[in-house]
């Protein structure tokens, strides 16, 4: 593969996958303190798998984002059988304790390659390396927590998260976003074939570099991994 000026990566499912500890202590999180009708632990663990799939297009489909507080009211509304009683929820003591489990139950690097590409792509000092990340559950806040915990942070040279900056991808203008914020002191030319975006997603992250006129490369929802990426 040609050796790119910029390497753009997608987070989920591309660099990090979640623990799965972590979703079944945060559906008995919910369940045990949220669960006014009685719903099953089963019923919890398929709403939060419901309202993720609905967010997530909802937010392709308008380029826009739908934070993590309103998913986790979404959810205990679902929950009981969508009430909109909100009052008496702390909606942000709700998220200090979902960052506490995330810490707790650490997101897993998606493979054992993966830190070790990385390292290699910037081993020679001529190419940079960003994330442009579409949240969902957990904000971008957290999220470097988790790659500052994995060491990624130290082989980012910026971090974009949809919830920061309230666009989603495919959306162009997320995109234009990482154009923007590469640092062109390190590239004085940078045309658009020199960029590369690298995801999971087909939509949000193959289609979504493509049409805004940078390479788009698939991995992991393939047969192709990261490793492709020095062959």
């Amino acid at each position: 593969m040609p050796i790119y000026k910029h390497y753009s990566f997608d987070l989920w499912l591309t660099l990090i996958k979640s623990n799965p500890s972590f979703k079944s202590e945060r559906a008995r999180y919910f369940h045990d303190h949220y669960n006014v009708t009685g719903k099953s632990l089963e019923e919890v663990n398929a709403i939060f798998r419901q309202v993720d799939l609905m967010v997530n297009s909802i937010n392709e489909k308008t380029g826009k984002n739908i934070d993590a507080d309103e998913m986790y009211l979404m959810v205990i509304s679902i929950i009981n059988d969508f009430s909109t009683a909100f009052q008496d929820i702390d909606i942000e003591a709700v998220y200090t304790r979902m960052e506490a489990l995330v810490l707790e139950h650490m997101p897993l690097i998606y493979c054992d390659r993966s830190i070790g590409v990385l390292e290699q792509l910037k081993a020679d000092g001529n190419s940079t390396l960003s994330l442009l990340s579409n949240t969902g559950f957990i904000k971008g806040v957290t999220l470097r927590k988790v790659l500052k915990h994995h060491g990624l942070d130290q082989l980012l040279d910026f971090q974009l998260y949809s919830d920061e900056v309230r666009l989603s991808k495919p959306n162009q203008q997320f995109f234009q976003l990482m154009l923007d914020t590469i640092d062109r002191k390190k590239h004085l030319e940078l045309g658009l074939h020199e960029v590369i975006h690298i995801g999971d997603n087909p939509h949000a992250d193959l289609r979504g570099a493509e049409a805004m006129g940078i390479k788009g490369f698939l991995i992991n929802s393939n047969h192709l991994t990261i490793s492709h990426l020095l062959l």
